[in-house]
């Protein structure tokens, strides 16, 4: 395991625990280079969530790419990195089937980001609907203030 702070490929675990009721192991590492600590968790993956593209193609769910389009939305939002990240990570373990539509990811994101902050919602779902008028936005807007 790389250190996260000089990059040396050796540590050596320090404690491991399991976490997440028993779904991860938690394992604290030092680094044998510069001595920092750090922690990582590995958890099982037997079959990955496949996703279903619009085109007909499967393509193993990224979690990644889901945090990059939720941390876009809300850029200048208070909204904490760590609950995007833990809804991101967490999403895998959430669905439970072995493939989603990639059109059900985006509204599972949009029904997480509605609750957190109304412009980062308008911001998700502009890219996700696809937006090309100014009309599409005031729809969406006076649906949220309808509703609110």
């Amino acid at each position: 395991m790389r250190c996260p702070y000089c990059s040396a490929p050796d540590s050596k675990v320090v404690n491991s625990r399991s976490g997440d009721e028993g779904g991860a192991i938690r394992r604290r590492r030092e680094c044998l280079s510069c001595g920092r600590r750090f922690t990582t968790y590995e958890r099982a993956q037997l079959e990955p969530l496949m996703v279903l593209k619009r085109g007909g193609v499967r393509q193993a769910f990224n979690p990644d790419k889901l945090l990059r389009g939720l941390m876009l939305a809300t850029e200048k939002r208070p909204v904490s990195a760590e609950t995007l990240r833990a809804f991101a990570y967490g999403f895998e373990d959430e669905v439970q089937a072995p493939e989603i539509d990639a059109r059900e990811i985006g509204k599972r994101a949009m029904n997480f980001l509605r609750p957190l902050d109304d412009v980062a919602y308008i911001r998700f779902a502009s890219v996700y609907r696809d937006f090309d008028s100014l009309e599409r936005f005031i729809e969406e807007i006076q649906g949220l203030k309808d509703e609110g």
